[in-house]
């Protein structure tokens, strides 16, 4: 699948959380702790289980649930995908904090703003820390997340893309979900340039790259 796992925190405090904790817990907090990082919490984008574990194609993916069974650490998902992210992690609703779109977390003297993408699924979130935006399967480099499972929505999707994303800082660096492409980020000035999906100026030209 080529997931990316990330971790985002505060260099003077020394906290992290994960974002998207999946496939190889130990990895995970292996890399943490190399690089000196305590991990406090997880962001989860969207339900689907090759980002926050489950099962999938036949394959048990270790998840938030393995993170949390070894450290006890809040999730934090957008309300629209408490109830898709706890069916398929199996946590208990106590193990969540639920969060609306707009919303900052603290980590440490880090601030991380919750922008609510709905499209992908109906959850979809994406996480915006100095300049660095982690879009999940929202935004990819060359093309969006797919609107054909469930609870995708195609209308959803390029209004996320067209009214919120697109509308960040050009300087504004992308960090997608998966490595669907050659480099593993982009600003946002350069997929404005290259990336149709981003730039689509209506929802009937957005579509059209869909069935083309």
């Amino acid at each position: 699948m080529e997931n990316f796992v990330y971790l985002m925190g505060s260099k003077s405090s020394k906290e992290c959380f994960v974002i998207d904790p999946a496939w190889n817990i130990q990895a995970i907090e292996d890399a943490a702790t190399a690089d000196g990082m305590t991990i406090t919490g997880c962001l989860i984008t969207h339900y689907h289980p090759d980002h926050c574990g489950g099962h999938l194609w036949g394959h048990d993916i270790e998840g938030v649930a393995e993170l949390v069974g070894r450290k006890p650490v809040p999730v934090y998902v957008q309300a629209e995908e408490l109830e898709g992210v706890q069916k398929i992690t199996g946590l208990s609703r106590s193990d969540f904090k639920v969060c609306r779109g707009g919303d900052v977390i603290d980590i440490g003297a880090s601030k991380v703003t919750l922008i609510h993408t709905p499209g992908h699924t109906p959850g979809s979130q994406c996480f915006l820390c100095n300049g660095a935006l982690v879009s999940g399967d929202t935004l990819f480099l060359s093309g969006c997340g797919r609107v054909d499972l469930p609870g995708g929505n195609s209308e959803q999707l390029h209004e996320s893309l067209a009214t919120k994303l697109a509308k960040l800082p050009g300087e504004t660096i992308v960090y997608p979900g998966h490595r669907y492409d050659p480099k593993n980020s982009a600003s946002v000035d350069e997929l404005l340039k290259t990336n149709p999906y981003l730039n689509a100026k209506s929802l009937a030209e957005w579509q059209r790259l869909f069935r083309n």
